[in-house]
């Protein structure tokens, strides 16, 4: 009660020191929630009341894509690419404005791009390809699923190979097979060659050289055997010439941690011991200078230490001097991927560097609908499981408001005249005091290995199909590299003899399953940690980046609460969140003080 008590304070408070006002809402926000918490989006379903509602959020869509860039539409009427993929794959080509809309000439031969496409899918798990979703500063940003093993390819026959819909049981009918069987039983040992080799022809159309796992396993394996792959375990090292980084992120089920500790992500450390977990956090070298991050203490980072430091990676890269494209995939490429891909677009959005026109309101639509609806997001599924990764991804917008996450400070440094190494003393009072380790200093416990990827091991062969690069004719074009990969940095913690991870006091290290103990409190309720809390005013004047990034959270805080929240609200003491929502739905004038949840 107490905890009630604080939070409802916390929020007339902040109603009353802010505008009685709601925050400005889309048109349709609502309408795309609600249709996002009954239904996993699936492209073939477009008849009836729910089709209609899928084509208003898909023509919406594309105005909000049209008002910046001019693009071209990939057609995957029925589900015929990919049944979890948009109806309208947009191929974001170049920035444009109104003018030059109507002089637009299309760089992308559509129908051999889409022939690329179906050649390459069989590479990619539930056949998820590599996707174009954000262009910036010419280059692609991508997303995908992983690479299929061969349980995918050989396992099971029938509609979409595999993955029919997506479904939590689509390894029901999976035989307990060795990859040698496999490929004696077909007759078709290059069968991986062919299909990866149009997969790597799809990543060199789009200028990919960064691939950015975010897999915690080399490969996932169900009921004993490997049923998925990727890149960085490529036996043949078919993806030798890309740059390869291993950045394992736990996977949905561990965030209904976040959700048992009354949505805290501050303390909340995921279990590296866990028997699956084999994956080490590799970075080339190169990329790691910079960041001024000791990547060696990975292990022990919390949920937002960790999410702030891979975004921060992913942001150094795509603003790179180069014309080269990223990919960032995880397993099946609907969790895990569409929050570092909303991360990205909204944070380059919120330095005035892509969807320059759109408001507040209307680029969080389009990352809802696009970035997570479109793409086969399962929120039904995720909300009974309690694993509120999708919340999290919006919430977590507060934690990336300082200008150390602005891709604006990389452009005004590499502006800078160039000067004799070393730091000033300016440079170090506007250092953080977490920013001031050692990039290089290891921990006794971990261990250091210098890696250089040997080259493709040998050649394979796949049809022709012509294509000229995509881009702007400014892009330059693809460069191939014939040496070996980058030398990279591995990092792996070694393990103590101790079975028992090293405490940390304050800390929580949660394991990651989707069985963890419900008996966690569901009360929401502590003072100044509520996940709706509304920001409170300040003496010092906010940055324009930290303004659009409150105003985008604080829409967004605002239409969960009056949709997906209280519908989920249970009238009970363990339903304390739906309180919270009520409260925030009363402070920014979204309900009357008489009115009823839903």
């Amino acid at each position: 009660m107490a905890g009630a008590r604080a939070a409802a304070a916390a929020a007339s408070a902040a109603s009353s020191g802010s505008s009685s006002t709601p925050p400005p809402q889309e048109p349709g926000l609502a309408e795309l929630l609600e249709e996002f918490s009954r239904t996993q989006y699936r492209a073939k379903d477009g008849s009836g009341a729910s089709g209609s509602k899928v084509e208003r959020i898909e023509k919406r869509c594309l105005e909000l894509f049209g008002r910046d860039y001019c693009f071209s539409v990939i057609p995957n009427v029925n589900g015929d690419i990919c049944g979890h993929y948009p109806r309208h794959i947009v191929f974001l080509e170049y920035e444009s404005s109104e003018k030059e809309k109507d002089t637009f000439e299309s760089t992308v031969q559509v129908s051999k791009l889409q022939d690329l496409i179906n050649r390459s899918k069989m590479a990619r798990c539930r056949g998820r390809f590599v996707c174009p979703v954000i262009l910036f500063k010419g280059k692609h940003i991508c997303r995908s699923a992983t690479l299929a093993g061969w349980g995918e390819l050989y396992g099971r026959s029938g509609y979409n190979y595999f993955f029919s819909g997506g479904t939590d049981d689509a390894w029901a009918d999976v035989e307990d097979v060795t990859e040698e069987d496999c490929a004696l039983r077909s007759g078709d040992t290059h069968l991986f060659d062919k299909v990866r080799g149009y997969d790597i022809r799809l990543l060199r159309y789009l200028s990919v050289k960064y691939i950015c796992d975010l897999m915690v396993e080399n490969k996932k394996v169900k009921f004993g055997m490997n049923v998925t792959s990727s890149e960085k375990v490529d036996k043949a090292q078919r993806y030798a010439d890309f740059t390869l980084l291993s950045v394992p992120y736990p996977g949905c089920e561990f965030f209904k941690e976040y959700k048992d500790r009354d949505y805290m992500a501050e303390g909340l450390i995921f279990n590296w011991k866990q028997d699956y977990v084999d994956a080490p956090l590799s970075i080339p070298d190169f990329l790691t200078h910079s960041l001024n991050i000791d990547w060696s203490q990975y292990q022990s980072w919390d949920l937002v230490q960790q999410t702030q430091n891979y975004l921060r990676l992913l942001l150094s890269i795509v603003s790179r001097d180069d014309d080269s494209g990223l990919l960032v995939h995880c397993i099946s490429g609907w969790d895990r991927t569409p929050l570092f891909i909303s991360l990205l677009r909204l944070s380059l959005w919120a330095d005035g560097l892509i969807h320059t026109s759109l408001k507040p309101a209307e680029i969080l639509y389009l990352t809802v609908a696009y970035d997570w609806f479109l793409f086969g997001h399962m929120l039904v599924d995720r909300l009974s499981k309690g694993e509120e990764i999708f919340f999290f991804c919006f919430n977590f917008l507060k934690h990336i408001t300082s200008e150390e996450f602005s891709a604006l400070k990389t452009q005004r440094r590499k502006s800078l005249p160039t000067r004799e190494a070393g730091f000033t003393v300016e440079d170090i009072c506007m250092l953080r005091r977490r920013d001031r380790g050692s990039t290089t200093s290891l921990g006794s416990d971990f261990s250091l290995v210098m890696e250089s990827s040997p080259g493709a091991a040998g050649s394979f062969t796949y049809e022709a199909v012509e294509l000229v690069p995509a881009g702007a004719p400014t892009q330059a074009a693809w460069r191939k590299s014939h040496s070996s990969s980058p030398q990279s940095v591995l990092w792996n913690r070694t393990q103590p003899t101790d079975d028992r991870l090293p405490s940390h006091q304050g800390l929580v290290e949660a394991k990651s399953s989707s069985s963890s103990s419900s008996n966690h409190s569901d009360s929401f309720f502590r003072m100044g940690s509520s996940p709706l809390e509304v920001p409170k005013p300040r003496l010092a004047a906010l940055s324009s980046r930290e303004t659009r990034l409150q105003e985008v959270r604080c829409a967004f805080l605002a239409a969960y609460s009056s949709t997906v929240g209280l519908r989920a609200a249970a009238p009970s003491p363990s339903g304390a969140i739906g309180g919270l929502l009520e409260q925030f739905a009363r402070g920014v004038g979204l309900r009357g003080a008489s009115s009823s949840a839903l």
